[in-house]
């Protein structure tokens, strides 16, 4: 069902150009906006009598409802692994002007009141600027940027104010109903069932000060964050309130002040330390095939910045701040050091080592991480130029001259300074947050720091390495024996985890071609690193090789693993389900259990860089 789901969404924007029109979605709720073409779309819910209706009126054939209810049970079965690995886990919802301002902004918000049901923790962050332009234009004014500020001026402060004032109160309009009585009834009446609506809190969490006269311009009214009150958000969040921060700030002078969103939303995601950050915008990042781009390393996403720091304000803005802090990390370093910190002697380039995409181990690039310190601001007050924290918008933004490349910015900054997955999502596609969190690909980009972390194609020097792991499971019968002849000459198919130069995982993908299959063997982590979700790490990249390499099944064989691999989506097949080709070379004596897994046809966002479309 997840692979339908995946199938079903599919672009909306160009990574340069926002706002086209989408395709639907599955399970889109119908109050959402029409749809050019629905697939496995489930009916608007509503009181049945009876058999289930057809649009004209009749009665639909049991196999149809049936096929309908089936289909209903697989997704929610195959969502429950995501429902209780993200129950207990912080959010923090950055929602775009643009969406907020649009006609989407009800089903979003229904959605995360779904969620707040199951059990996650909700920070938002509604951005103003659409509203706040609005405003000003209506009023005869004109709305001024300098860079990615806004220049608030006494006007331009009233209309934020009134701005932040609506959407904050329609936010809670929205919020506070709970899901509809009329779904609930026919499991009996209970007081529960009125306690249900989601509580909304919001009040002044946010502490900022003037930004002051900046390359000889005045800002006005403009904030910069400095404090977060970390402590009476997680309060209202541990009594399950869905919380609501403006980007209204208080000086220590009394005044009120206009922060930009998204440095707001970075320091609420750094300052509670969430498990998330999630950037809803109205449209999509696209690869240079035209696939959206489903995943990006923090090290794929630094370079791909790196690329545009020419042609991009926002991204030269964040280039500095990353080569600055590294300096002065790295001056600051104790020379035993050197090494834990990647500094090992080996070629970097911008920071980059010369293993494969850059992934050797450690935490953050060029030895920076951003961090955001109550009272101080971002980075002890040395932030973007001598600027606090991490600002995304100004004209650049607005004129999507760079697509969404300063969201992609945002994302990069928030993951250095620990936030483990940030999430570019489609805010204009109907039950898009869902889609992206309940099923394994999801719908939009997700930025990760440590998804893959180590992870590459192994090499001649790792020999000794994986004869090291993989030894002590020959000895016991879990894996064949190879001797080392055997062994470097399938060197080519292993994929390997380094960390810190020691090898602590690897398997194989030998992939058959003509039967569009892979098999997957020798899947080994060191004792040490037992548990720590390597294996399930090792087995997500070789199926998305395996889908990169067209293949549209995988299959195995084992003695004593048969549970693992049954867990994660394998199923017992024949001897004769297996290629010809391998059929011939299978030690019998063994008594090997053959199992078989169909990937997921879905788009592939693991895509190098420089293969992204900058139109």
């Amino acid at each position: 069902m997840a692979a339908s789901l995946a199938a079903a969404a599919s672009s909306s924007a160009r990574f340069i150009a926002a706002g086209e029109a989408s395709p639907a979605r599955p399970w889109a709720a119908a109050a959402r906006v029409p749809c050019v073409a629905r697939r496995h779309r489930r009916p608007a819910a509503g009181v049945r009598c009876g058999g289930a209706r057809a649009p004209g009126g009749g009665v639909l054939p049991e196999e149809a409802e049936a096929e309908e209810g089936g289909r209903f049970v697989g997704w929610f079965r195959e969502a429950w692994p995501y429902i209780r690995g993200h129950r207990g886990s912080t959010f923090v919802v950055v929602v775009s002007g643009e969406v907020v301002a649009g006609p989407h902004l009800d089903g979003i918000l229904q959605d995360i009141s779904l969620l707040h049901g199951l059990g996650i923790k909700f920070v938002l962050v509604p951005g103003t600027h659409v509203q706040i332009d609005k405003l000003l234009a209506e009023r005869g004014k004109k709305a001024k940027y300098a860079g990615r500020y806004r220049i608030t001026d006494s006007d331009s402060l009233e209309a934020a104010m009134e701005a932040a004032g609506r959407i904050r109160l329609t936010i809670e309009a929205k919020l506070s109903p709970g899901p509809p009585m009329l779904n609930l009834r026919r499991h009996g009446v209970n007081g529960r069932w009125h306690e249900i609506a989601d509580n909304v809190a919001s009040g002044n969490f946010l502490g900022a000060k003037r930004r002051g006269v900046a390359g000889g311009i005045d800002y006005g009214f403009t904030g910069e964050v400095k404090k977060i009150d970390v402590s009476r958000i997680r309060e209202r969040l541990d009594r399950d309130s869905i919380v609501v921060v403006s980007n209204m700030g208080y000086s220590s002078a009394g005044e009120v002040l206009n922060c930009n969103t998204y440095e707001v939303a970075t320091a609420c995601a750094l300052a509670i330390e969430a498990d998330k950050l999630i950037c809803i915008v109205d449209g999509q990042i696209f690869d240079e095939h035209g696939r959206v781009n489903r995943f990006m390393s923090i090290e794929e996403a630094d370079m791909l910045i790196r690329t545009r720091a020419k042609q991009s304000e926002i991204a030269a803005n964040y280039v500095k701040v990353v080569d600055e802090e590294d300096i002065n990390h790295v001056r600051n370093l104790p020379m035993k050091q050197d090494s834990e910190h990647g500094l090992n002697g080996r070629s970097h380039i911008n920071g980059y080592t010369d293993s494969e995409h850059g992934l050797n181990g450690r935490s953050h690039i060029n030895g920076y991480t951003a961090s955001f310190r109550n009272g101080v601001g971002f980075n002890n007050g040395n932030g973007l130029s001598g600027e606090q924290g991490f600002a995304i918008g100004g004209e650049e933004r607005l004129s999507r001259s760079n697509g969404y490349l300063s969201e992609l910015a945002a994302a990069a900054y928030v993951c250095h300074g620990g936030v483990q997955r940030v999430h570019i999502v489609d805010g204009t596609v109907g039950g898009s947050l869902l889609l992206e969190l309940f099923t394994r690909d999801g719908v939009g980009t997700m930025i990760a720091r440590d998804m893959y972390e180590g992870t590459r194609m192994a090499r001649e020097e790792d020999l000794s390495g994986i004869r090291k792991i993989i030894h002590p499971l020959e000895e016991s019968g879990v894996l064949v024996r190879r001797t080392d002849k055997e062994l470097l000459e399938a060197l080519q198919s292993f994929i390997v985890v380094d960390r810190d130069g020691s090898i602590i995982a690897c398997a194989a993908l030998f992939p058959y071609l003509e039967d569009k299959s892979g098999e997957v063997a020798a899947i080994a982590v060191s004792e040490e690193c037992r548990g720590q979700g390597q294996g399930d790490k090792l087995l997500d990249y070789v199926e998305k090789k395996a889908l990169s390499l067209g293949l549209e099944k995988l299959f195995l064989l084992t003695t004593r693993t048969a549970d693992w691999f049954v867990r994660r989506g394998f199923k017992e097949c024949s001897i004769e389900s297996l290629p010809a080709v391998r059929r011939k070379r299978i030690d019998l004596s063994r008594g090997s259990k053959y199992y078989m897994k169909w990937l997921q046809a879905t788009e592939i966002g693991h895509v190098a860089v420089n293969g992204f479309a900058m139109r």
